[in-house]
Formats: structure tokens, sequence, C-alpha cells
């Protein structure tokens, strides 16, 4: 979730100038949900109103379609939807092409989308007043695909960090 709410962090200001960032408090935001390429360093990227069970049951078939050969492995945190009832069924009948692996508990230093979920957050959310949710959507679709131009920079920046254990649990 990209809240509308300002993140305010560290930066830099002549002393007496400190930078103010207004907001109006009406905590909205874009909800996105995403797949990192390891492989590749494709983000494959989409925005939704809600995150429940159906919502990423509709995202695993997107991701099939993106997709089309190969067999896919996704490295998950252990949210409750991803363990819902309602995707036993879409798993078993694509237990050819996609495989679900769980992280352990609170370990999202080993989730390498949460790598991209801070490096956007950074760029586009800090210190940064936005007077709508559609500034944020916007400027959120452009960075995805601002990174998504430079592959290499995204392999190098979020896919060579917990390689080999990683590997151990796929």
């Amino acid at each position: 979730m990209i809240r509308d709410y300002q993140a305010v962090s560290s930066t830099w200001f002549l002393r007496g100038k400190q930078r103010l960032i207004p907001t109006y408090g009406k905590h909205q935001g874009v909800k996105l949900i995403g797949a990192l390429n390891y492989e590749t360093g494709n983000v494959f990227c989409i925005e939704r109103e809600q995150y429940d069970a159906q919502t990423f049951l509709s995202f695993l078939e997107l991701v099939l379609e993106q997709y089309p050969t190969g067999k896919i492995v996704m490295v998950l945190d252990n949210a409750r939807i991803h363990h819902a009832k309602l995707i036993q069924p879409f798993l078993q009948e694509q237990a050819e092409r996609l495989s679900l692996v769980f992280l352990p508990p609170y370990s999202p230093n080993l989730n390498l989308i949460e790598g991209l979920w801070k490096w956007l957050k950074k760029s586009i959310i800090e210190n940064v007043f936005y007077e709508s949710v559609k500034e944020i959507r916007t400027n959120v679709q452009a960075f995805i695909q601002h990174i998504n131009q430079d592959l290499c920079r995204i392999v190098n920046r979020l896919c060579t960090k917990n390689v080999n254990y990683l590997i151990q649990l796929i």
C-alpha cells in the first residue's frame, strides 16, 4: 500500500530552513500487487482496490498470462490470503506450471519484492506531498515503467541479495 499521508524521512536542509511537508490526512492510497522476475529483473505490477484471496487468485492468473511458458516458482510471505482455500483448486490445477514457496514468518528481508516496495517508496513518496491519489498512481506507474527499462539495474539492486537462501528454499 502506497499511502497518501506523508512518509517523512531523513533529508538535508539548511539550518533554520527545515522543509515542511503538508498533509490532508485522508489516508487513501494505491494498493499494489507485484511480482519480480528474479531471472530477468522484470517487474509485473497491478493495482487493485482491495487485497483479498480473490484478488490474489486473479493476480496469479495474470502472472500465468504474463509468463505463458515455463515453470514459475513464486516466493511469498505467509499472509493468510496466500494460503486461502479459494486458491487451492487453482494451485492444484496449475501444479505443473506454478509453485508457491513460503518464507519463514517475520522475514521481509528475504522477500525480494519488499526491496522493490522500499525503493518505490523512497523514490516516489518520501518527503513529497501529492494533491491526490491519482497523482500518486501516475508517479508509481511511471516509476515501474522507468525501472523496467533497465532490467540490469533491477537485478543488481534487488536480485543479488539472499540468493543462496532462496535457492535452498526452492
